[in-house]
């Protein structure tokens, strides 16, 4: 197992610890006597003032700046895998793409199926849709070198196709008026990072500049701005048959600062969720939520899965058991961070209904991490050794770069 591996998923399993501890944190902080506290250091603003949001907060900074290097490592990850790992055929594609869509689409039916199609609740169908990543990778990285990589692969990719699709419908259904001018920005912004790529440009401080600015056209656009890292990292360089590209170095160097940083401190400022009374639960709208995540996200994913691999669409690879192929779509039914977000975009002008949501988000999110942990746990020794030893090497690759690696030709 290469060096860069195991440093990686030392990081990973660290930040897994660091990312609940955090949530816990952040939970018992907002239903104590420190709540108050708590939540006024979340809002304290600070920084110049930005398009459509003024000075930002804490949270604010956090949220919308601080996930954006998340998303972009979840695209450096994902685009090297697309084009040189175990999604680089249109054929292992297929199983992310449809299970993702599957995933959004049974959770919301079954959100309107348990509302009965309340006129006042409807605006909701999309809360349970939405797959937290940070949270998700989270759970899987507890695992640690029993931690089947297959299985964070096809979780990532399920996750990041699932949290574009959740951008498009704010953007569509629960965004009030986007920047046309802005999105234009952000457009030329993106043109001119991928000119970079085309004409060869290897440094990464270019491509980091023009993140900066896409992010700051994304704030202005009205579109949730993490996005950003996502379309940012398809412009860094990936060289065909390179071993050492841009891209790969850019991952290592932001990966500890994610996962141990970034990612816990996100939980601390995201779990904070104050709960009245479990008894709220099994409210229409805290109901239909937590059965979506918990019922609906691994009907869809698994569902999909399943039905694919029976009729021949896709193979399921003899490393991944079914077993834990159902334990990674209980895993996408933790909503949490995209979830809150569009509960309180659907109900903007009732606070009730937006604790409600949240109470619902909370409750099928917690049950969705702890029953698909503890299946993923309970499972390892399906796992076969080489075969896990293999998908790691894959996976992580080696991404110390000698200084007298050669130019590639051709660049992705």
């Amino acid at each position: 197992m290469a060096g860069g591996a195991r440093e990686l998923q030392q990081q990973e399993k660290i930040g897994g610890l660091l990312l609940m501890a955090a949530a816990a944190v952040a939970l018992i902080l907002a239903n104590s006597g420190f709540a108050e506290g708590y939540h006024a250091a979340l809002e304290t603003t600070f920084g110049p003032p930005m398009p459509r949001f003024g000075i930002l907060s804490l949270h604010e900074w956090i949220a919308d700046g601080l996930m954006a290097i998340f998303f972009l490592l979840v695209g450096l990850e994902v685009k090297r895998e697309w084009y040189q790992g175990r999604l680089s055929t249109p054929a292992a594609r297929r199983l992310p793409i449809v299970a993702a869509v599957a995933g959004m689409a049974i959770p919301a039916l079954i959100y309107l199926a348990v509302t009965g199609f309340d006129p006042t609740l409807v605006r909701g169908w999309a809360i349970p849709s939405a797959t937290d990543i940070a949270f998700a990778v989270g759970m899987l990285a507890l695992l640690g070198s029993s931690a089947n990589p297959s299985l964070k692969l096809i979780l990532v990719a399920i996750a990041i196709i699932d949290d574009i699709g959740a951008v498009i419908i704010i953007a569509l259904v629960y965004t009030a008026g986007l920047d046309a001018m802005a999105i234009g920005g952000a457009a030329v912004v993106f043109g001119a990072m991928a000119l970079l790529n085309l004409f060869g440009v290897r440094r990464l401080w270019p491509y980091m500049i023009g993140f900066a600015l896409l992010w700051y056209a994304m704030l202005a656009s009205g579109i949730h701005a993490t996005i950003s890292g996502v379309l940012a990292a398809l412009t860094i360089p990936l060289a065909r048959g390179e071993a050492h590209s841009p891209l790969k170095r850019l991952e290592h160097r932001i990966h500890p600062w994610v996962m141990l940083a970034i990612v816990p401190l996100f939980g601390l400022a995201s779990a904070g969720v104050h709960i009245d009374g479990l008894g709220e639960v099994l409210q229409p709208l805290p109901l239909a939520i937590m059965a979506g995540l918990f019922v609906g996200k691994q009907v869809g994913v698994f569902g999909s899965i399943w039905l694919m691999v029976r009729f021949g669409v896709v193979e399921r690879e003899p490393s991944t058991p079914w077993i834990q192929l159902y334990g990674a779509a209980l895993l996408t039914g933790i909503g949490f961070t995209m979830s809150l977000f569009i509960g309180a975009l659907a109900f903007p002008n009732d606070p009730e209904l937006v604790d409600a949501a949240r109470l619902g988000t909370i409750a099928g999110s917690i049950m969705a991490g702890v029953s698909g942990w503890a299946l993923l746990y309970f499972s390892r020794p399906f796992v076969v050794e080489d075969d896990r030893d293999e998908a790691l090497e894959i996976f992580a690759g080696d991404f110390t770069e000698p200084a007298d690696a050669p130019r590639p030709k051709a660049e992705r």
